[in-house]
């Protein structure tokens, strides 16, 4: 009998091949977007962590103060904000409209980050 490798033949490979084929479907995963969904933006050493993030609308930013000095983080256009977060605390937004939206600590305005609303 020819064999496609030194270990492999062609029988083996067709048993192999037929077992799978016998295994019952595994549930469709579920994709990262399915429902809103949460990411984290920590503020440490006067710094927004990661400053970009990507979400979908519906989509929830979290923002945690690592520092031990109060933050915020307010839209440069002044439609949202955290209101001051205090050394430990978190504050959350959620975005239902796409677009890019910048932001500051009001308290450190060399602190910058950006929210990019994106659709799928």
């Amino acid at each position: 009998m020819r064999r496609l490798t030194p270990q492999l033949s062609r029988r083996r490979f067709g048993q192999g091949l037929g077992a799978s084929l016998a295994l019952p479907p595994l549930p469709r995963a579920a994709r990262a977007h399915d429902d809103p969904h949460v990411v984290i933006v920590r503020m440490s050493r006067f710094a927004f962590v990661p400053a970009t993030v990507e979400i979908r609308p519906g989509d929830e930013v979290i923002w945690v103060n690592d520092d031990l000095v109060p933050h915020t983080a307010t839209a440069r256009e002044g439609d949202w904000e955290t209101d001051t977060l205090e050394a430990g605390a978190s504050g959350r937004i959620a975005f239902a409209d796409r677009g890019t939206f910048a932001y500051v600590c009001a308290f450190h305005p060399h602190m910058t980050g950006t929210v990019a609303v994106r659709s799928g």
